[in-house]
């Protein structure tokens, strides 16, 4: 029986920095928007990740 590959990362360290700078561009121009709390929450997560 053959072993299960190992999993590759999908996204690098300095994706995930390009990623959350992106997010947190974006917040500041939806800041008014409702929605902007869900792109808040996703800002930190993303900031635990990478």
């Amino acid at each position: 029986m053959a072993e299960p590959q190992r999993s590759r990362a999908v996204f690098s360290s300095e994706d995930f920095r390009l990623i959350r700078t992106a997010v947190a561009y974006y917040i500041r121009e939806v800041k008014d928007d409702p929605e902007s709390s869900k792109y808040a929450n996703l800002y930190h997560r993303i900031g635990r990740v990478g």
